[in-house]
């Protein structure tokens, strides 16, 4: 691939995760009913920039942000080493999704589409789907896991027992012997020598995973949003966002990345929520509804 057709095909990706975020925006506002997203728009002192989208106080989201953002310049020497690369010269665009519900019923979502290139041997997609039920209904976890192994079947069959493994690994806290939620797909450094699909095609099966979010995501929202919800319910969602919030924190390379690239902070730690609670020893009583949702927060899960 000569250099001008790299140039165009990483403008092409960015020009396609834009229309993504804007897909996803209109219909999360329609879902919503009530917020509206605040778009700001941004610029990285190394070069590039982004659009931030952040959702507070609606109906039924209570802090949700969808970003996009296309960076170039320098890679710092941490990160390097992190990639076990020695070029410089970076380039990265992504959307990255993180919605926390005020319904303790209706559960958190994450998604993350993204591209890296160094030059034209090293660069590759990542990215997927994940999500963390307050309280686990087993059906809406069959359904959403089903969405996502139809979204991966349609590029190759490998893909979904090979990506929901990888989920599992990497949304486990470690501290804590709990998954952050039900899974989903996570899947990093794509490209056709670890795929058999050209550039082209892996950058369709990364819109077709955006694709996906929001046919499942306001599914989820509808099935769960009229359900009534006391006191305790809440409760447990504010325990259970503190989870999410050390994931986060400790684990998650998006966030260090963002750190050790002296990304945007606002936008790098969009993903937290509102509020969380962190409880001293926290022990829902056996056989509970909160202690149903702990004995599915587990590795190796097959929902399909």
């Amino acid at each position: 691939m000569e250099i001008e057709k790299i140039i165009m095909f990483k403008e092409e990706v960015a020009v396609r995760y834009k229309q993504i975020q804007d897909e996803i925006c209109r219909g999360l506002e329609i879902a919503d009913g009530k917020g509206k997203f605040e778009e700001e728009l941004w610029e990285r002192n190394g070069g590039g920039g982004g659009r931030t989208r952040i959702m507070q106080n609606g109906a039924i989201i209570e802090k949700g942000g969808v970003n996009f953002s296309a960076v170039h310049g320098k890679l710092p020497e941490a990160v390097k080493k992190a990639f076990k690369v020695n070029e410089d010269d970076f380039f990265a665009t992504g959307v990255s999704i993180v919605i926390h519900p005020n319904h303790p019923l209706v559960p958190i979502i994450h998604m993350n589409i993204r591209y890296f290139e160094l030059n034209e041997e090293t660069r590759w997609f990542g990215g997927g789907i994940d999500l963390t039920p307050h309280y686990v209904f087993e059906n809406d976890a069959r359904f959403f896991h089903h969405k996502l192994k139809q979204a991966c079947d349609d590029f190759s069959t490998e893909f979904y027992p090979k990506f929901k493994t990888h989920a599992d690994d990497y949304f486990f806290i470690k501290h804590r012997e709990e998954t952050r939620g039900i899974g989903g797909i996570f899947y990093d450094r794509l490209k056709p020598e670890n795929t058999s699909l050209s550039w082209e095609q892996i950058l369709d099966f990364s819109i077709n995973v955006g694709e996906t979010f929001l046919p499942i995501y306001t599914e989820l929202i509808d099935r769960n949003r009229d359900k009534e919800f006391t006191e305790a319910h809440k409760e447990w969602q504010y325990q259970r966002r503190s989870r999410y919030v050390e994931f986060n924190l400790v684990y998650d390379s998006g966030t260090k990345f963002g750190l050790e690239t002296n990304g945007r902070i606002e936008s790098i730690l969009m993903s937290l929520p509102p509020q969380a609670n962190w409880g001293y020893n926290v022990q829902p009583a056996i056989d509970s509804e909160e202690y149903k949702t702990l004995q599915l927060l587990k590795k190796g899960i097959n929902w399909i």
